[in-house]
């Protein structure tokens, strides 16, 4: 129960960062503790309301001074929480030093979950309910308020009063979780197990749910390991939580260190595979050999074989090293995303010719087809390089196609079209083999083109196919 309650109100302190703040309530409760046992003995309930009260107290002195002393907000709660945890030391320590009076500090601080009473399970199952229906009640506005306070705002939500709600829920966390882990190690359950959850979902409800999992197996293992090595169980149901965080840190499918090593090895693989067709296509379309490759491009010998091994399993290479129509295609595609990005760099950054082609020799391997078209059009459609080297056209166009003109471009559509369904969509729209046109503007669907004083609206996969020859 302990396990679920702290899982679940953990997942809004790790997204708030408010896990100083957890560990503050979890360190401030020790003078409502001293303060019950002074006015009603040895109480659980007396516990509860204490801890409760010293918790919002605390609550209310870290926002007052964020808010009207001039000092950091990690200052603010490092300043009150040991200040009321200095004092509940030194009161408890006071009550022990009297005579007929005990209570035991470690057992608060460490906790001691073989001498929970019936009271204390009732009041932890009691805590849970609240704290999970709560969240259920108020998930809008504590996801509103999580993530985009300012929004929460301008919709009349009390961000302020939902700060508090939480900080109520948490102090009863605290509570809930005072006799099994103690004060010290609840700020633990707080984070360990929302972090875990953090590494496998990105959506709230989901990660809500996987924080409680965690939360209580690391209840449950913990003390099966304190039996089993005859240990303390609240350390050990913290040493399971951080041991199932260190899993999932390095195997979880997006975030793990695993995954994210294997995403950045394929990543080189691809830009590997990708220089070696570039490369290929100036050695008279011929992979050069891999000693060659190395030297030209600073990859491993290793790297290079297991690139070209994908690149001949995808099509992009025959077996004898030579490029296939689809490798070519993917070469002149790599050389139109280097040209465009060294014009870009001349046109929009203002730099020189001597200055471009590393950055563009990196760029080249991350520009998308969308990105070289909006470069493209941006530029004004260049026909070259700032070196004076030719720009491919697009991939799948026709060289000689109207796609590939120039605004303002002047010509003239050709008598020979590569399918007689174009010269039959042609003459449907009125436009006649051997007329002039002038190029127009584009859109993402139409390219327009102007036939003396008419305006003919063409389909952008349509201009694609439709050749013209210079007038």
């Amino acid at each position: 129960m302990v396990g679920v309650t702290c899982g679940m109100l953990g997942s809004f302190i790790v997204l708030r960062n408010m896990s100083l703040i957890g560990d503050a309530l979890s360190h401030s409760i020790l003078p409502g503790i001293y303060v019950a046992f002074i006015l009603v003995g040895y109480s659980t309930l007396g516990f509860f309301a204490g801890s409760v009260a010293a918790g919002i107290i605390t609550a209310i002195a870290i926002t007052w001074i964020q808010r009207n002393v001039k000092t950091k907000n990690d200052a603010a709660i490092g300043i009150v929480f040991t200040s009321m945890f200095s004092l509940g030391v030194m009161g408890i320590s006071n009550l022990n030093n009297s005579q007929g009076n005990h209570l035991d500090l470690k057992d608060f601080l460490f906790g001691n979950v073989l001498g929970i009473s019936n009271e204390d399970i009732v009041l932890s199952g009691i805590i849970m309910v609240y704290t999970v229906a709560s969240i259920l009640v108020f998930y809008r506005y504590l996801l509103i308020t999580t993530f985009q306070e300012v929004y929460a705002e301008t919709m009349g939500i009390s961000t302020r009063a939902v700060h508090y709600f939480l900080m109520l829920m948490l102090s009863f966390a605290v509570v809930a979780a005072l006799r099994s882990v103690g004060v010290i190690l609840v700020v633990a359950m707080l984070i360990t197990p929302a972090s875990t959850a953090l590494l496998l979902s990105y959506k709230l409800k989901k990660i809500l749910w996987l924080s409680a999992f965690f939360g209580a197996l690391s209840s449950v293992c913990g003390l099966w390991l304190a039996i089993v090595f005859d240990t303390t169980p609240g350390p050990a149901m913290v040493v399971c939580a951080t041991l199932f965080f260190l899993v999932f840190s390095l195997l979880a499918p997006e975030k793990g260190l695993v995954s994210r090593w294997w995403v950045a090895y394929k990543e080189k693989l691809r830009i590997a595979g990708e220089d070696i067709i570039k490369l290929s296509s100036r050695n008279n379309h011929h992979c050069p050999g891999f000693n060659q490759l190395n030297e030209q491009t600073g990859v491993s010998v290793f790297m290079l074989k297991k690139a070209m091994k994908k690149l001949i399993n995808e099509g992009y290479f025959l077996a004898n090293g030579d490029l296939t129509p689809k490798g070519k295609e993917k070469s002149l595609e790599l050389i139109r995303a280097h040209r465009l990005w060294e014009m870009y760099q001349v046109q929009g950054m203002g730099l020189n010719s001597h200055q471009i082609h590393d950055d563009a020799e990196r760029i080249e391997h991350h520009l998308t087809a969308a990105d070289m078209d909006e470069l493209d059009a941006q530029l004004g459609f260049p026909q070259t390089d700032p070196h004076g080297s030719p720009i491919p056209p697009r991939s799948g166009t026709d060289p000689m196609s109207i796609f590939n003109l120039k605004p303002r471009s002047r010509a003239k559509i050709s008598l020979h079209q590569t399918d007689p369904l174009i010269e039959s969509e042609l003459w449907e729209m009125g436009i006649l083999p051997n007329e002039e046109f002038v190029v127009g503007r584009m859109d993402k669907d139409f390219i327009y083109i102007r036939l003396g004083k008419k305006e003919v609206r063409l389909p952008l996969e349509l201009s694609k196919k439709i050749r013209y020859q210079k007038t």
